[in-house]
């Protein structure tokens, strides 16, 4: 298993090409990954390796990832921006 990716890195990562998934991402590096459990920081990591166009249709609810792990930890960051 590879050592989890340092903040900067993860800042770095959360810069996509669409607006809509910096302003989903980039505050949840800030303010919610630390509250992850080690599992669910890896699974975070998988996240960010996916497409543009596969996160934004799983954020915006048009769309469910086939991965429960990567699915359960969309829901977790929509629930902080609904709150």
């Amino acid at each position: 298993m590879s050592e989890l990716m340092k903040k900067p890195k993860l800042r770095w990562a959360c810069r996509r090409g669409m607006l809509e998934l910096d302003i989903l991402l980039a505050p949840f590096v800030e303010e919610g990954y630390d509250a992850l459990s080690l599992e669910q920081k890896q699974d975070f990591e998988r996240l960010l390796a996916c497409d543009d166009p596969d996160l934004f249709a799983w954020f915006m609810g048009h769309a469910t990832s086939k991965d429960h792990s990567l699915q359960q930890l969309v829901d977790i960051i929509v629930r902080r921006v609904r709150v």
